[in-house]
């Protein structure tokens, strides 16, 4: 016992300080928001949109555009493009409110916006989530789960994944729900007492990723239940999450600080 607690105490603080702190280093292959330089594509010669393995990439007046609710942030497009008019940057921030925010033109990304101030009195301290795992690949739910590890330690703000719908405040989709998985996506959100929020997480759960053009599978969560939060990536890094469930609650404003309560 007696080892163990030394080993433990030589360890030290094992938790990020974030938000309190900067953000963790990521590292150098991470692709976070995509940036688009429209001046570099004066033909619009549409490599990017011909590699894009789900169709994310539009153009509008001759102009690309990206649909993050898509994106796959895979590097093809970047590789593709002789102008290098799309590149990735390494900004973990994507969650956003509506779908329609996360088709990006250029334009700064409108990050997600807090909850009403109603629904802020009853889940800014404490939010109960059930995770419903509607057809994924186990990529999404392995970068949820990584946030209750000692690293990330979800708890601390009053976040917590639980068993039952029923002790649930709202829901946490992954995967494109599979038509197998529509009928039990309904019950569980009926079992949420209301008031209740819906967060999509993941390409799948948003557009249905890479499986968006198969019959089996919806389109994602929004085609069964309302959704409240939008977090794109495949999958979103643990950090992507965090910041999105910080912002819907309004714990987390742009220079990436907890406001004190």
């Amino acid at each position: 016992m007696m080892k163990t607690l030394l080993a433990r105490i030589s360890q030290g603080h094992r938790t990020t300080r974030y938000p309190d702190g900067p953000a963790p280093a990521l590292p150098p292959r991470f692709r976070g928001l995509p940036s688009i330089d429209a001046a570099r594509c004066p033909t619009g010669c549409r490599d990017c949109a011909d590699v894009c393995p789900t169709e994310a990439i539009s153009f509008a007046g001759g102009k690309p555009a990206i649909d993050l609710g898509r994106c796959l942030f895979c590097p093809e497009c970047e590789a593709a493009c002789p102008e290098k008019a799309i590149s990735f940057t390494g900004d973990h921030r994507l969650a956003v409110r509506t779908r329609d925010a996360l088709h990006l033109e250029g334009a700064a990304l409108p990050l997600a916006k807090a909850l009403d101030e109603k629904l802020l009195s009853l889940f800014g301290r404490s939010l109960k989530l059930r995770q419903v795992s509607a057809g994924g690949c186990n990529a999404c739910e392995a970068d949820v789960n990584v946030l209750s590890t000692i690293g990330w330690d979800l708890g601390r703000f009053g976040i917590q994944v639980v068993a039952s719908p029923r002790h649930a405040d709202g829901l946490l989709i992954t995967g494109p729900v599979t038509k197998n998985m529509e009928l039990a996506l309904r019950k569980t959100w009926d079992a949420v007492p209301p008031p209740k929020i819906v967060l999509a997480v993941g390409a799948c759960a948003i557009s249905g990723g890479p499986y968006h053009d198969r019959p089996e599978q919806l389109g994602g969560a929004a085609a069964v239940v309302p959704v409240d939060l939008f977090i794109p990536g495949c999958p979103p890094h643990p950090l992507t999450i965090l910041d999105g469930l910080l912002r819907l609650l309004g714990r987390l404003e742009d220079e990436g600080r907890v406001p004190s309560r």
